[in-house]
C-alpha cells in the first residue's frame, strides 16, 4: 500500500473510531439522564402522595388511602401508581411487580428505584417503591406497604433510537467530510509529492540527473526534494569527474600497453635483424651476380625470381613486427585462436632459435578452427609476453608448448567478467590458450603476485614487471582470466581464458 493511501486510511480510521466512541458516549449519556429525570419525577410525586396516604390512612382506615392512591393513578397518563404489601404473595392485587427479595430495603425503610428491561415481547418499565408508614387505629399491624410508582421505558426506547439515529448521521456526516477533506489533502501534499519523487528517483537510477524537482512546500516533503536536487547536482559533477578520470586512466593504460609493446618490440629486433640477414645477403649476391653479368638467360631470371621471393619473406618480417608495434584501438572481431598463436610463434621464431627454444602448438586434432571474440593485436601482445616470458624462463633450452582448445571451467575468485554479480560464477565452457615451458618454474610464494605491476624476477634489463600485468588487464576487458600454474624446477604453465562463441556466430564465422 502506498504512503498516501496508508496515511489516509489511518486518519479515516482514528476519525471514525473518535466518532464512534463520541457516539457511544453521548448514548449512553442521554439514557442516563433521561433515566435519571424518570426517578426524580416518581420520587417527587411518590413522596407527596405517601405522605398524603399516610395521614388519610391514619385518619380515615385502610379504604380512604387506597381509593387516594387509585384516583392518583388515574389522574398519571405516564405513570402507573399502585399500593403494594411487601409481603402480598405473586398474584395478588396487591402484589409488587419485581422480586421481593429485590425489596428488602424498602422494608427496611430505604426508596428503591429498579429498572427492568423489556424482554420475551414484553415492554420495560421503571419502578420507585416509596415505604409508607402505616399508623392508627385502623392500621394493620404486622404488614410492610409501599407506593409503587412505575413508568414505561417505551418512551425512552424512542428516545434512545432517535438519539441514536442523530449521533449516527452525525458520525457519518462528520467521518464522510473528514475522509473527503483528508484524501484531498493527502493526495495534494503527500500522493503528488511522493508520485514525482519517486519518478525522480528512478531518472536518477537510469542515470538522468538533468531537469530539478520544483515540489514548492515548505515542509519535509519540499526538503527532501531539495535535497535530491542537490544530490543530483553533486552526482553530475562526481559524473563529469569521473569520466573525465576515467578518460585519463584509460589513455595512461594504453600508453602503458604501447611502452609494454615497444618494450617487447625491442627485444625482437635482435632477433629480426638475425633472421633478416640471410635474405638480405641472398638478395645482394643474386643481383650482383646480375648486374656484373655472371648470369644471363633462365639463370639470370632464376636470380631475379630469388631476389623476389626474399624480398618478400623480408617485407612480411617486416610488416609484421610493425602491426605488432602499431598502437590501435581494440577492434573485437572473430577470429580463430589457432592462426592468431601460429601468427604471433612466426614473430617470435628468431628469439626463440637463438634461445634454442622448439616451440610447437597442440591444435584440436579435429582441425577445427577455435573461434573467439578477440581483438588480435591485443591478443598478439598477451600470448608475445607469455612466450617471451616462457623462452627466458628455458636459459638452457628446451620445448614451448602452446595449447588451443575449449574446455569447461569456473572462474576464480576475483573474477570481474560477466556473471561476476553473482555469490559463485557457474561453471561453463570456456577457450583456453595455454603456454608451457619447461623452465625453472616460479616459488610459490610469487605465484601470488606475478600479475601484479612491476613484480619481476628477472634481471636488471630483461624485464619492466608491467608486462603480465597488462596482460590480464587485455584478458580481463575481453571477458576472461589468466590461471597459474607452476612447479619449481619443472615449468610453468600460464592458461588465457577466454569467452566461448555461440554456436551461430561460429557458424557464421
Amino acid at each position: 500500500m502506498k504512503l498516501a493511501r496508508k496515511f489516509i486510511v489511518a486518519l479515516i480510521l482514528g476519525v471514525t473510531l473518535v466518532l464512534g466512541a463520541y457516539a457511544w458516549l453521548t448514548v449512553v449519556g442521554e439514557v442516563a439522564a433521561f433515566e435519571a429525570d424518570m426517578r426524580r419525577d416518581q420520587h417527587l410525586l411518590g413522596r407527596v402522595l405517601a405522605a398524603a396516604v399516610s395521614a388519610l390512612w391514619s385518619i380515615e382506615g385502610e379504604t380512604r388511602a387506597l381509593a387516594l392512591v387509585r384516583d392518583a393513578n388515574e389522574a398519571e397518563s405516564e405513570l402507573a401508581i399502585r399500593w403494594v404489601w411487601l409481603d402480598a404473595p405473586p398474584g395478588d392485587a396487591h402484589a409488587p411487580r419485581i422480586d421481593r427479595k429485590v425489596l428488602d430495603p424498602v422494608a427496611g425503610g430505604t426508596e428503591l428505584s429498579y429498572v427492568v428491561r423489556g424482554g420475551g415481547g414484553g415492554d420495560g418499565f421503571l419502578a420507585t417503591y416509596i415505604p409508607v408508614a402505616v399508623v392508627g387505629p385502623r392500621a394493620r399491624t404486622g404488614r410492610v406497604g409501599a407506593l409503587e410508582v412505575a413508568e414505561s421505558l417505551r418512551a425512552e426506547e424512542h428516545y434512545l433510537r432517535w438519539t441514536e439515529m442523530r449521533v449516527g448521521v452525525t458520525t457519518v456526516v462528520m467521518a464522510g467530510l473528514c475522509a473527503l477533506l483528508t484524501i484531498v489533502l493527502g493526495v495534494y501534499f503527500v500522493g503528488q509529492p511522493m508520485r514525482r519523487l519517486r519518478e525522480k528517483a528512478r531518472l536518477v537510477g537510469l542515470g538522468d540527473l538533468g531537469g530539478p524537482l520544483d515540489l514548492r512546500q515548505r515542509d519535509e516533503v519540499g526538503e527532501l526534494a531539495t535535497e535530491m536536487n542537490a544530490m543530483c547536482e553533486r552526482l553530475a559533477e562526481a559524473n563529469t569527474r569521473l569520466a573525465s578520470e576515467t578518460a585519463a586512466r584509460l589513455a595512461a593504460l594504453e600508453q602503458l600497453r604501447h611502452a609494454e609493446r615497444l618494450t617487447t618490440v625491442g627485444k625482437l629486433a635482435s632477433g629480426i635483424a638475425h633472421e633478416l640477414g640471410t635474405p638480405l645477403n641472398v638478395v645482394a649476391g643474386r643481383a650482383k651476380m646480375i648486374a656484373v653479368g655472371d648470369v644471363a638467360g633462365d639463370e639470370a631470371r632464376d636470380n631475379a625470381r630469388i631476389v623476389v621471393e626474399q624480398s618478400e619473406r623480408m617485407t612480411k618480417i617486416i610488416r609484421q613486427l610493425l602491426d605488432f608495434a602499431r598502437r590501435r584501438g581494440p577492434q573485437k572481431s572473430a577470429h580463430d585462436l589457432v592462426q592468431i598463436v601460429q601468427q604471433t610463434l612466426t614473430l617470435l621464431a628468431p628469439l626463440a632459435g637463438k634461445r634454442r627454444v622448439t616451440t610447437r602448438v597442440e591444435s584440436p586434432a579435429d582441425g577445427a578452427p577455435v573461434m573467439g571474440q578477440v581483438d588480435v593485436g591485443q591478443l598478439q601482445q598477451v600470448l608475445t609476453n607469455l612466450i617471451v616470458n616462457g623462452i627466458h624462463a628455458m636459459p638452457g633450452g628446451g620445448t614451448l608448448s602452446l595449447g588451443v582448445r575449449r574446455e569447461r571451467a569456473r572462474p576464480p575468485a576475483g573474477y570481474a567478467g560477466p556473471g561476476a554479480a553473482a555469490e559463485a560464477p557457474a561453471a561453463g565452457e570456456w577457450l583456453r590458450v595455454s603456454v608451457r615451458d619447461e623452465g625453472v618454474g616460479i616459488p610459490p610464494e610469487n605465484v601470488a603476485h606475478v600479475f601484479e605491476p612491476f613484480f619481476t624476477t628477472k634481471g636488471v634489463g630483461e624485464g619492466t614487471g608491467l608486462g603480465l600485468s597488462v596482460a590480464y588487464g587485455i584478458v580481463q576487458e575481453h571477458g576472461g582470466w589468466i590461471a597459474v600454474d607452476s612447479e619449481v624446477g619443472k615449468g610453468s604453465c600460464f592458461s588465457v581464458y577466454l569467452p566461448a562463441e555461440a554456436p551461430a556466430v561460429r557458424e557464421a564465422a
